[in-house]
């Protein structure tokens, strides 16, 4: 596995590459890291170039797309899927906005962006999303908490929860998977259906018994039904 940082003006991501083939790039949601892929990132390598992204401090969600659009042209790479978490989700409806060319299909996770609600509800419910489905992945959730810092959370939960993708939904062509933890207590699963009814080419899915961080409560569910996808032919293709 490679590890590599890349930086934009006073913005910096880090990067890991593992495995070949058609290339999906993982963004995670607020106050997480790579490390929140770790049960789905070697599932996705056995056919695929997997980039997990580690967004560093507090970016807002335009702000950090446009960096995720930077190093993609920095590398020069080709059209890739993005598979976004909460936060990431959000941000990567803006990635397939700005960059249509280089996003061949969106997977979006719990995604927020039609969320409206106030910030520190949210930060209240951050843990018990953690809780919903594997307790044993609470220190995680805590130590990347701790490690981006309160002033940063508050930051980026106020710029995501005034950030409003409705206008950007008509315009994302690209075939998505909309998937969604049926007992989400962050994201209510509704929001994911009319996220799916928005989008014009969107499909939805539940995994049951999965909550906010679904990919972790239910990483079998959820690697099958993203490898599904991913399997899937795309328009033009035999």
């Amino acid at each position: 596995m490679i590890t590599e940082t890349f930086s934009s003006g006073t913005r910096t991501l880090r990067y890991t590459r593992q495995g070949a083939g058609p290339p999906i790039i993982l963004i995670h949601g607020l106050s997480g890291s790579g490390r929140w892929w770790r049960f789905n990132a070697p599932a996705l390598a056995a056919s695929h170039e997997v980039l997990t992204l580690e967004l560093l401090g507090g970016v807002g969600v335009q702000e950090a797309a446009r960096l995720i659009g930077a190093w993609m042209e920095q590398l020069d790479l080709p059209p890739c899927a993005v598979l976004g978490h909460s936060m990431g989700g959000q941000i990567a409806l803006y990635v397939a906005a700005a960059s249509p060319q280089r996003v061949s299909r969106l997977i979006l996770a719990c995604a927020s962006g039609l969320l409206h609600a106030a910030w520190w509800k949210v930060a209240l419910n951050l843990p018990r999303a953690g809780f919903s489905g594997r307790p044993r992945f609470m220190p995680v959730v805590l130590r990347d908490s701790l490690r981006t810092g309160l002033p940063n959370l508050y930051r980026s939960a106020r710029d995501l929860l005034r950030d409003d993708v409705e206008a950007l939904l008509p315009t994302i062509q690209v075939p998505t998977l909309v998937i969604w933890g049926s007992r989400d207590p962050l994201v209510p699963p509704h929001l994911g259906q009319l996220l799916a009814q928005r989008l014009p080419n969107a499909r939805y899915t539940e995994i049951a018994h999965a909550g906010h961080v679904v990919m972790v409560d239910q990483p079998a569910a959820f690697n099958r039904a993203v490898i599904g996808f991913l399997a899937q032919p795309l328009a033009g293709e035999a």
